[in-house]
């Protein structure tokens, strides 16, 4: 079963005064590189990244490996992203017989091609994730699963979402909620992760994990 990743990646970052794609790891390698990567590392295929603010600028940190797409409301909040990003997939030819793909001007995609039958969505600001986290969670992964990590009960990331579930979290992913009011609806499967990562998102300088700067 293919599983797509998604990675959001379009805020500003007000808090951070930087949009948080932009954040450097020790090794100088911009986290919405090292996301991208560890998505790829973990099995996703294929990789979408939603780009934002600094669109161009975060669109060159990244490789020809990941689909770029550009959510042109990305002021709206997370929301707009995850939008972007499902719309995205939707146009990867379904892998249920007797469905196909459509066209989607910024891809270039053979139907003879199946495409994901779930997402594992990623937010870039959890420099803390690892590859046995989201292939914890994407065990779990089909057309009709709804499933999040939780770290010691509390909900984290990442997110997988089958793609029975796009159409419906798309049509409430609103404002900064993300897919938070599709998820009341509809209870994800809380797969516990907090023995391999502490999954907290990052929003300050002063958060930033030892050796990480702005870019």
């Amino acid at each position: 079963m293919k599983i797509a990743g998604l990675l959001l990646a379009a805020g500003a970052g007000h808090r951070m005064g930087t949009p948080k794609a932009l954040i450097r790891d020790p090794s100088g390698v911009a986290w919405v590189v090292g996301a991208s990567r560890l998505l790829t590392s973990a099995g996703c295929s294929p990789v979408v990244v939603v780009v934002g603010a600094s669109a161009e600028q975060v669109a060159a940190e990244l490789d020809a490996s990941v689909e770029v797409i550009e959510a042109t409301n990305w002021q709206e909040g997370m929301g707009a992203s995850l939008r972007a990003g499902l719309a995205a997939l939707k146009h990867h030819p379904d892998p249920q017989p007797g469905t196909a793909g459509t066209h989607h001007p910024h891809l270039s995609l053979s139907p003879s091609v199946p495409g994901p039958s779930a997402a594992l969505i990623v937010p870039v600001d959890v420099p803390g994730l690892t590859a046995d986290v989201l292939q914890r969670v994407s065990a779990h992964a089909g057309r009709s699963a709804l499933v999040r990590a939780v770290y010691k009960g509390s909900p984290g990331h990442p997110v997988l979402i089958g793609r029975d579930h796009w159409d419906g979290v798309i049509a409430t992913a609103v404002g900064d909620q993300g897919a938070r009011a599709y998820l009341k609806q509809h209870p994800p499967v809380e797969v516990e992760c907090g023995d391999l990562a502490d999954g907290m998102d990052v929003d300050t300088v002063e958060d930033l994990p030892e050796g990480h700067r702005p870019g």
